[in-house]
């Protein structure tokens, strides 16, 4: 796995990716966020392991910019702060998890595993089928199409994707922080609203077959089920 590691600290970075690369990582270090953006850019890399106090771009700035290209990638930041506002501000972007200076590298290590394993998880998840039964429904990814009976129905991109996600978990739970964070970007309140008005809008898209439920998982998310 490639790691891509931003530390200013150039005895802590230095440190860290010969651990990494005593542990098979493949890992490229930068002392600012700036440059492990430009680099982020121009290669892959599987995993981000970013300081939050960094020179010329800090490591939510640099997490930010990550984001906007993908996603997926798991982000990990290192923190010398242990204050609440930092941790909420690096879950707000999108980070997976968090480390407070000084830690063990044996911690550092489970962490990136225990994260990569989430990370694979939710990716075998994510089916590539664009075309799904529901019942007596069938939806069309690719085309955004909804159809029952010979009615079709055009979803938006929002609606689109918040049912391919519902199709790729048929009978098993949508969490409803990650469904927030793929679609809308941000988990925060006003999305979280948003969200509801759009599974509202596909129970009622939905209701033409009394066997196909779109329910509420209570604290955790929603759930499709299509029964015969």
């Amino acid at each position: 796995m490639k790691i891509l590691l931003a530390e200013d600290d150039p005895n802590l970075g230095t440190i860290l990716k010969a651990y990494l690369e005593a542990k098979g990582f493949g890992v490229k270090l930068f002392v600012n966020g700036e440059d492990a953006l430009k680099a982020y850019l121009k290669e892959p890399f599987e995993f981000c392991i970013l300081d939050v106090m960094m020179p010329v771009k800090d490591g939510f700035s640099l997490a930010k910019d990550i984001r906007k290209i993908d996603k997926n990638v798991p982000i990990l930041f290192l923190t010398a702060k242990n204050m609440q506002e930092d941790v909420i501000e690096g879950f707000k972007i999108g980070a997976d998890d968090y480390l407070t200076k000084p830690f063990s590298m044996e911690e550092l290590l489970l962490r990136i595993n225990a994260i990569s394993r989430r990370a694979v998880s939710e990716k075998n998840k994510e089916s590539q089928k664009t075309f799904f039964q529901i019942g007596k429904y069938t939806f069309d990814f690719s085309r955004q199409i909804l159809s029952i009976e010979g009615e079709d129905l055009k979803l938006t991109s929002k609606e689109s994707s918040l049912l391919k996600m519902l199709c790729d978990r048929m009978n098993d739970v949508l969490d409803r922080s990650l469904a927030l964070k793929r679609i809308w970007m941000d988990d925060n309140y006003f999305n979280a609203r948003s969200m509801d008005v759009y599974i509202a809008k596909l129970r009622k898209y939905l209701k033409k077959d009394p066997n196909v439920e779109l329910l509420n998982v209570h604290g955790k998310g929603f759930k499709l089920v299509a029964s015969e």
